[in-house]
């Protein structure tokens, strides 16, 4: 795993410099200079350096225009600039700047540990990629020092990343805001905190950097500290007036160092009277414990956190604090916690009722909102899954599913995730069915209604979360949460029609099944580029990447289902491509899914927005005819409207307005 990183890490840089080479290349071409020459100049190579720089411009033969319109032009998202400052090759920036007048404030997209950065300006890209002098030289040319990414970021957020105190420093004598946050409300003594940059947090702090600011989802520096385990800047922090407060999900840094498993954290936290309290310490240990549990796999470990938490509750100073009676989940197995030592021991001959304690445990301490919750319950089933306990798997999945969608807002990444595991399992089951897993066990079949209940619950996720991006301004709309989705819902509903061809279907599945794919063609949902769901079943871009496809895109299976409960044959999307010519454009085009758009009613010479019907996007040297009886789906009414097309007949107002649109798109 490790080599494969690296591997595309040195790939990514190996493309990068050669982008970077091939754009300073080009502009040098164009100028009339030797980009060997050029190239091998260093920036201590003083007056010859300012020579060759001056030979070059004055043998330049390209007007004043030119050159700008060459140093502003961009090369995957970045100009010439932006890369020099990205790569550190200073004389080339240098050159950019003083000869060619390059913008020195233009962004671009960049690229840093395999995240696309976007609209970032070259004094960000020389700040996060450590490149001092680049950074001086940007600065005396009068690049503005707080100038910022896209999500907001500074180039002194950047170099506080990274670890550059020089060039913090720097930044801060020449102005830079150390209080300036990102999108996410992150400052820069936050960032230093969650990396561990020690000697920048001290400098920040020197300034009276805001100890206790909180980010948008109320995590303060202590957070960051706790959740990285920086135990010396965490001091620090305290030291420096830091307080113990709750984020967004009500966690404290105890909690955060806690279910991250940085016992070290815990250990001198829970030693701090004046910042934590009794009822803390004992959910911290606890919360601790789980955490051995399921993250470090530390069954003795977790024993000894939850019994130091059940010396606290019941031995430690002041009245006793007793749990309380949670519900009986049947996901955890009706697992009750437990509150008798002498019931902690008795776990370590039962590993899977420890693993339940650790579950119950995290969802009473940490609630069903936070995130780690439905998590480590999905965690759970797929371990399960894994020793080929797909009952157990299911049942924990729905149990996190249910929480997702009661807890977080609609479309929610997590939630989508937690759907997309379940195509996945079913898809093995299907793919496996009958067959031993690594464990010795045989994979059973897919249950149907275990997989009804789960499409249910995509559709449900589908339709809400379509009507809460129907009260967002336009503006504001964007519909990849939704697109993803419905392609996950639509990859639920082929794996149920793939039920159905089963000897073991009845009429009474199939009418469920018909039912509920029903209710998701009424929603009308549109997803990008304005495709229905029919247009998507169609479409081979919609297979979902993943390990175990039991069902490709286009599904003559699923399209057939979607026609029958009333998907329209030829609704067109914003490119006015109907679902037919979205299976033309597949490599080949597979002969089942023509005929059954064509058998329900699909017209097979309607135009796309390019002009282009099904025939013209097939892949050369597939023959319309070895596909389709093209005259047996050619209307009389087509080959009118062809005709009308053709010979440029005069028709708008000598037809029904309705018979408009029918002519036009032929």
């Amino acid at each position: 795993m490790c080599s494969c990183v690296l591997l595309i890490k040195c790939l990514c840089l190996f493309i990068f410099y050669r982008m970077l080479v091939e754009v300073v290349y080009q502009f040098l071409r164009w100028t009339g200079s030797s980009v060997r020459r050029y190239l091998g100049a260093s920036p201590a190579s003083g007056d010859r350096k300012t020579e060759r720089h001056k030979q070059i411009y004055l043998h330049s033969n390209k007007g004043k225009d030119e050159v700008s319109m060459l140093v502003a032009a961009k090369t995957s998202g970045v100009t010439p600039l932006v890369i020099a400052c990205r790569n550190g090759h200073y004389d080339v920036a240098e050159y950019l700047i003083t000869r060619c007048h390059a913008d020195i404030e233009q962004p671009g997209s960049v690229i840093f540990d395999g995240e696309t950065i976007e609209g970032a300006p070259p004094l960000w890209c020389a700040a996060a990629a450590g490149h001092l002098n680049i950074v001086e030289l940007l600065i005396l040319k009068g690049a503005h020092v707080n100038s910022t990414t896209r999500t907001n970021s500074t180039p002194l957020r950047a170099a506080c990343f990274d670890g550059h105190l020089d060039i913090v420093k720097y930044l801060v004598c020449n102005g830079a805001d150390i209080e300036v946050a990102n999108r996410h409300g992150h400052t820069c003594l936050m960032i230093a905190c969650y990396k561990g940059h020690i000697r920048i947090a001290k400098y920040l702090l020197s300034l009276s950097a805001s100890v206790n600011r909180k980010s948008v989802k109320g995590n303060t520096a202590l957070h960051d500290c706790a959740e990285s385990g920086s135990l010396e800047i965490l001091k620090l922090l305290i030291e420096n007036g830091a307080t113990m407060d709750v984020d967004s999900y009500g966690m404290t840094p105890l909690l955060a160092a806690a279910v991250t498993g940085h016992s070290h954290i815990v250990e001198y936290l829970i030693k701090l009277p004046h910042l934590v309290q009794r009822s803390e310490r004992i959910d911290a240990l606890e919360l601790l414990g789980a955490t051995f549990v399921d993250k470090k796999r530390d069954m003795i470990g977790a024993l000894v956190y939850w019994k130091r938490a059940m010396e606290e509750r019941y031995h430690g100073i002041g009245p006793p604090i007793v749990k309380q009676k949670a519900k009986k989940v049947a996901a955890y197995d009706y697992a009750v916690e437990i509150t008798d030592p002498e019931g902690l021991d008795d776990l370590m001959a039962d590993p899977d009722e420890m693993r339940m304690q650790a579950l119950v445990m995290r969802e009473r301490i940490l609630g069903p909102a936070h995130p780690d919750t439905s998590y480590y319950i999905r965690y759970r089933g797929a371990v399960y899954a894994d020793a080929g306990k797909f009952n157990r798997c299911i049942e924990l999945w729905n149990y996190a599913l249910d929480m997702q969608q009661s807890m977080l807002e609609r479309l929610n990444p997590m939630t989508q995730s937690s759907l997309f595991s379940f195509t996945e399992l079913f898809s093995f089951m299907m793919g496996e069915e009958g067959k031993p897993t690594t464990r010795g066990r045989v994979v059973p079949p897919v249950d149907f209604e275990d997989l009804m209940k789960v499409f249910y619950k995509a559709v449900k996720e589908v339709e809400m979360g379509n009507q809460m991006l129907e009260r967002m301004p336009n503006v504001e709309r964007d519909v990849t949460y939704l697109s993803r989705v419905v392609v996950i819902t639509l990859h639920l509903a082929c794996l149920l029609t793939r039920l159905l061809d089963n000897p073991r279907s009845t009429e009474e599945m199939s009418e469920k099944v018909h039912s509920a794919i029903y209710t998701l063609v009424k929603l009308r949902v549109r997803s990008k580029l304005g495709r229905t769901a029919l247009h998507l079943a169609c479409c081979v871009e919609a297979s979902l990447v993943g390990r175990y496809p039991a069902c490709q895109f286009p599904s003559p299976h699923l399209a057939e289902v979607l026609l029958r409960v009333g998907a329209d044959p030829n609704a067109r999307d914003e490119e006015g491509n109907t679902p037919l010519h979205l299976a033309g454009m597949a490599r080949p085009c597979p002969a089942k899914i023509s005929q059954v758009l064509l058998e329900r009613g699909a017209h097979i010479d309607l135009v796309n927005n390019n002009g282009d019907t099904f025939t013209s996007l097939l892949e050369a040297g597939q023959r319309v005819h070895e596909l389709v009886n093209t005259a047996k789906y050619t209307r009389l009414s087509c080959l009118a409207a062809r005709v009308i097309k053709q010979f440029k007949i005069p028709y708008k107002g000598h037809v029904t307005s309705s018979l408009e649109p029918f002519i036009q798109n032929h």
